[in-house]
């Protein structure tokens, strides 16, 4: 657990020998702060409250290096607030009771506030999360939980309501080369004392390895200068080495792994197989699993094309057993071929439309008899009973259709829960339908 005492800088300590250069170059003042302008610009609203003087409670959502622990740090600072940092991983209810009562002396003694910082607070289970209501409610320390997942999932609704949530951004290229070249000049935290050199290639090959994340980039830097000598240039060489079995952020299981299987399906709805396919590349790049890809491939076929075009459930289901038969990285060309086959497919989504309002009346109407002219007769003793009486057998009847012949539950109003659209084969099936519906009013 890490404390301040009072009138203690926070930072005072990261210039020490053996720390990362990414943990030496954390910004000691807000006005040095790197990014989250939408939060800390003029007039914004984090900025407003720090102005004032007035901290409130927050959970800080962001991927990997873009700055929470260092935001929470800078908060204290401004307001030289005690600060205690837990981390969901380590941290038990103990830990918890001992940043309680650290915070109680604070407020007692010193007559100064706490910011509790807690990082992946979405480790702490519902228990852990409730302990902090108490005193986040009395005003006994002011909360800042860091997340890299969804709170809304992630942070019991009770610790939510008494929090502001405020979204970090993964940093710029031009931030994150603003930050390189910061860490290559500084001569009191960063490597400026090493007069190292790095060209506009090499630094965007860093940025681009790095992938919006501050610590990354500042890490990957640290090896490769630790690889050559002073006063030497970092070559593509260098950093080829640094970066072997490098891979995207991807976060398996995690949010950015939902949103990135979002962004694919919503390209497939969008008809756009370009943006479609950059995004299976994203995802496979992360380390995907490809037969997890190919079942989300299948049911996209069906809730965005269906009907309109039938093949594209074929074409789905063959990628997904080509996948399974050659494995990676053979298969996964046939995931590209049947995502770029349903992006330029004719869209509909009549099946699921009637497949969720059929869906709906079930759940929430009676279980209506089965007519007995619909019921099967395979003994005598049925028969007897009338099951199958009066049902008109379509294949004998004109055009192979039973005009007129209900089919619906008799205490049930019929219903017309797919309606296809004017696309692809949906046109003809929609002219069908209307001629079968039209001789079922005329009987």
């Amino acid at each position: 657990m890490r404390k301040s005492e009072p009138g203690q800088d926070l930072f005072a300590d990261d210039s020490s020998l053996g720390q990362p250069l990414a943990a030496r170059m954390r910004p000691r003042r807000l006005v040095d702060y790197l990014g989250q302008t939408h939060l800390l610009g003029k007039e914004k609203p984090l900025r407003t409250s720090l102005e004032r003087g007035q901290v409130h409670s927050m959970i800080l959502w962001g991927p990997p290096g873009v700055g929470k622990t260092t935001l929470a740090r800078l908060l204290a600072n401004e307001t030289s607030a005690h600060f205690i940092a837990l981390s969901a991983v380590l941290a038990g209810v103990k830990d918890i009771r001992n940043a309680v009562e650290e915070a109680l002396m604070q407020r007692q003694s010193f007559k100064r506030g706490t910011i509790l910082f807690v990082d992946e607070v979405h480790r702490f289970n519902k228990a852990q999360q409730d302990a902090f209501l108490p005193y986040v409610e009395d005003g006994t320390f002011v909360f800042v939980g860091a997340t890299t997942e969804n709170p809304s999932f992630e942070v019991n609704n009770a610790l939510l309501s008494r929090c502001r949530v405020y979204i970090l951004k993964s940093f710029t290229d031009e931030q994150l080369a603003e930050l390189l070249n910061k860490a290559l000049s500084d001569k009191t935290h960063g490597l400026g004392e090493r007069a190292l050199q790095l060209g506009d290639k090499e630094q965007e090959l860093l940025i681009a390895a790095a992938d919006g994340d501050a610590r990354r980039a500042l890490n990957l830097l640290e090896i490769a200068s630790d690889l050559i000598e002073d006063g030497k240039a970092i070559t593509l060489n260098t950093l080829e080495q640094v970066l072997t079995g490098d891979v995207k952020r991807f976060d398996k299981g995690g949010d950015l792994f939902y949103e990135q299987i979002s962004a694919l399906h919503k390209s497939v709805r969008g008809s756009d197989p370009d943006a479609a396919l950059y995004w299976l590349m994203r995802m496979l790049n992360g380390g995907c699993d490809p037969l997890y890809i190919a079942r989300r491939v299948v049911r996209m076929a069906s809730e965005e094309i269906a009907n309109a075009d039938p093949r594209a459930l074929q074409v789905a289901l063959n990628a997904w057993d080509v996948q399974e038969r050659l494995g990676s990285p053979e298969g996964e060309l046939t995931l590209a071929q049947a995502v770029i086959y349903l992006a330029a497919a004719p869209k509909s989504n009549a099946v699921y439309v009637a497949f969720k309002a059929a869906r709906a009346d079930v759940a929430a109407q009676p279980s209506f008899d089965v007519p007995m002219h619909l019921r099967n007769a395979p003994t005598a003793m049925m028969k007897d009973l009338d099951f199958g009486k009066g049902y008109r057998y379509a294949h004998n009847e004109e055009d192979g259709f039973a005009a007129g012949e209900k089919y619906f539950p008799d205490d049930m109003e019929p219903r017309q829960y797919y309606q296809p659209l004017e696309r692809g084969l949906e046109i003809k099936i929609a002219e069908k339908l209307r001629q079968l519906r039209a001789k079922n009013q005329e009987s």
